[in-house]
């Protein structure tokens, strides 16, 4: 099956794995940067205790993204496996089914947190002093996350749809109005922190309607189709569902590493260094998406050829991809944590004064910080093939050790042992620890083989 110009089959791997790479990684660094420009506007115009309020919502960003990459990955790996084998309607019903369960899934809790907003934001962990701006960012927020999670589950179909410029596109524009929209609210307008979430709705709406409207009317292979609503026809899709949760359900639990990471860390930090201290950690908060979408750029640029190849039985294909994307993985991260290591001050002065109590933790912190950027977007890469290739118990488990059985107990007992630069070495001593578990994985597998 061709897509364009693309074929997924044949077309030298190398070659196929940078027509993806490029956009998507342009796109998901510019889904990236409607978060960090909210940052940079509310540090200049209402300072470290914005950040704070900020991050201190984010984890439940996080969380209906993480759901939006599971559903995504999952029915993008179904419906590429489906496609390759000529069964083109189904690939389409998964789809349809895959954004039709997204929406309830998002539309439930927001309502709720629209009506107990400041429940939301002391559950979250917000301090007194902070929750009139946590409660103001969750009000003019939460309506955007339907939008939020189309985004996130549409850009997979899109990409496999062989529209990969498209999606790119559709993140682009989005980013572009947030920059507008951010400048406007919180400056000449006076808005503040509503201002910032207000503005990164307005983009993300539009972003999610960019998306959906092109698989509505005008996908090649992947357009949004009727759905039976028998109870047979039912239960085949919940069925379905099922087994996309399950192949994506190491998606979900990679963006639930960044939740924990926040929202642990948003508990740590307030604990041993109050506000500022979260302060600080809330600009770090703003470029660990930027790592993290790295990872998934690589990890969602290698899934359809992957998997596509995967479907065909080319084991070849599959190998050279997965150790292109490994390559790549370690290139980008070193460069991320050679900018963090030697130009602290320049990336915290985007967000705040240097002279800010804020800025000087973050400062401080950020070299401890990178040290584990390799071994986290290397660990997505590794995640991001188990899925592809539909191996759900080992990317779910090393998913889960990065995420939580790692995570926790380093957040936990570094501090005590190392003091402040223990919370900033909590990431990378998780991620260093799942890197080991993989190779050990890997070397158990091989000599079971022979």
């Amino acid at each position: 099956m061709k897509r364009d110009s693309i074929d997924l089959s044949t077309l030298n791997v190398f070659t196929l794995f940078r027509k993806y790479f490029v956009p998507t990684l342009l796109g998901m660094l510019s889904m990236s940067a409607v978060t960090a420009i909210d940052g940079i506007f509310v540090g200049h115009g209402v300072g470290s205790d914005g950040i704070a309020a900020i991050n201190i919502c984010i984890p439940l960003l996080m969380i209906f993204t993480g759901v939006g990459l599971m559903v995504g990955a999952g029915c993008s790996v179904v419906a590429s496996i489906q496609l390759s084998r000529g069964k083109q309607k189904a690939a389409r019903l998964n789809v349809t089914q895959a954004l039709l369960f997204v929406t309830i899934i998002a539309l439930i809790p927001s309502v709720l947190m629209m009506i107990y907003p400041e429940s939301t934001a002391r559950m979250l962990g917000s301090s007194e002093h902070l929750l009139p701006k946590v409660t103001d960012y969750l009000l003019w927020f939460v309506p955007s996350w339907v939008f939020q999670i189309w985004i996130t589950v549409s850009l997979f179909i899109i990409r496999l749809d062989g529209a990969p410029k498209l999606a790119m596109l559709c993140s682009l524009i989005s980013a572009v109005i947030n920059v507008v929209l951010d400048w406007l609210f919180i400056f000449p307008f006076n808005w503040g922190v509503m201002g910032a979430a207000f503005a990164t709705s307005i983009s993300i709406v539009v972003g999610g309607l960019i998306a959906v409207v092109y698989l509505l009317f005008y996908a090649r292979h992947l357009r949004l189709c009727p759905i039976k609503w028998s109870y047979k026809s039912l239960r085949l899709s919940l069925r379905n569902l099922n087994y996309q949760c399950r192949i994506g359900s190491s998606a979900l639990l990679g963006e639930a590493t960044l939740a924990v990471l926040m929202f642990v860390g948003n508990q740590v930090f307030m604990y041993y260094l109050g506000d500022d201290g979260v302060g600080a950690f809330g600009i770090a908060c703003y470029y660990i998406p930027f790592v993290f979408m790295v990872g998934n750029a690589i990890a969602q640029s290698a899934q359809p050829i992957i998997s596509y190849n995967y479907g065909l039985g080319y084991k070849d294909r599959v190998i050279a991809t997965e150790h292109i994307a490994l390559l790549t993985a370690v290139v980008c991260s070193s460069i991320v944590t050679l900018a963090f290591t030697f130009y602290p001050g320049l990336l915290v002065g985007l967000f705040i004064s240097q002279e800010d109590e804020a800025a000087r933790i973050a400062v401080s912190g950020f070299p401890y910080f990178s040290s584990g950027f390799v071994f986290f977007v290397v660990n997505i890469a590794i995640v991001g093939y188990f899925q592809s290739v539909e191996r759900i118990r080992p990317a779910s488990l090393f998913a889960s050790l990065r995420g939580v059985v790692f995570l926790v107990p380093c957040f936990i007992l570094l501090p005590k042992l190392l003091d402040v630069p223990g919370i900033w070495l909590a990431l990378p001593l998780s991620e260093f620890l799942t890197t080991i578990a993989v190779a050990l994985f890997l070397l158990i597998r091989k000599y079971e083989k022979g």
